[in-house]
């Protein structure tokens, strides 16, 4: 493949899929140096993008396959830069979550990891235990350098969080998939309303997929959602910002709790005890990994 330097071996490739094996088994045996000619050093990037896009960012559920489809947008490699990857992930890992709920689903893909860390954030029995912070105080610890010695630079200045209010379609492909931050308002520290009816129109999305689509332009397929992402500034939802996250509009709470299953499990007798519940967000009432086992 001109791509990304190597012809597969018989057998690696399973329809438009190449087996993970043999992307890390080249770019292992592949020596970047100054004198590295501009075409190989290309050749390498494009093979180590598409295995983080196929492997981590947008795995599907084979667990050891990598779709070819990346590579067409990888043909530009300095120009990839300017595709909103971040959004991608997100419709494969939202569309990903849909299908394996499905009766019958025993696999998933996605950026699963993207998912664990919500948990760990969101639903308290999940989260990781930590321990107190190891402090070295060795005989050389005078030696070596401070915080406040060095210019500390704050990552991500560069991103525009305010677009992860934006209420837009996430796009990949064939799939169409909805951001709806309005719904989850408190995760971005702002005042949650009683969100409107989930607009059904959207689910007729989910029964289009690539399968037996080889030559659709799916940019003529999703004209009007890409001019509904296009506009996605001009989407951010601003609500009143709240010191405590369990501020909402006058009415919320008795929506909520008419329209929410408090409990994993079927059972009902299980009580929070007073005091301080450690997590990242209050809640009433938790279930236990015991609860969420049955």
């Amino acid at each position: 493949m001109q791509y990304i330097g190597f012809a597969p071996e018989e057998g690696a490739l399973k329809g438009s899929r190449l087996q993970v094996k043999d992307i890390i088994d080249h770019i292992s045996h592949v020596h970047i140096t100054p004198d590295t000619p501009h075409l190989t050093v290309v050749q390498y990037a494009r093979a180590v993008a598409l295995l983080l896009l196929g492997g981590t960012m947008c795995p599907d559920s084979s667990g050891n396959l990598v779709s070819l489809l990346y590579l067409a947008k990888l043909e530009d490699i300095v120009a990839a830069r300017n595709y909103s990857w971040g959004s991608a992930v997100l419709a494969f890992l939202y569309r990903e979550l849909c299908n394996a709920s499905e009766k019958g689903k025993a696999a998933i893909g996605g950026a699963l990891q993207l998912v664990q860390i919500w948990a760990w954030s969101r639903i308290i029995p999940l989260c990781p235990g930590l321990g107190a912070p190891r402090v070295h105080m060795g005989p050389h610890q005078i030696d070596k350098p401070c915080a406040q010695e060095h210019h500390m630079v704050q990552y991500g200045t560069g991103f525009n969080p305010q677009l992860w209010r934006s209420i837009c379609p996430l796009i990949f492909y064939a799939i169409v998939e909805m951001h709806h931050p309005e719904r989850v308002l408190r995760q971005f520290g702002m005042m949650q309303n009683i969100p409107d009816q989930p607009d059904t129109r959207d689910m007729s999305l989910h029964k289009i997929t690539r399968s037996n689509r080889m030559g659709t332009d799916w940019v003529l397929q999703h004209i009007l959602y890409i001019t509904r992402w296009q506009r996605r500034y001009d989407t951010v939802i601003q609500r009143q910002p709240i010191s405590n996250r369990r501020d909402t509009d006058r009415g919320y709470w008795e929506w909520y709790n008419n329209i929410t299953r408090h409990f994993v499990s079927s059972s009902t007798d299980r009580r929070v005890e007073s005091g301080y519940q450690p997590g990242d967000a209050p809640m009433l009432q938790i279930v236990t990994l015991k609860g969420i086992a049955n």
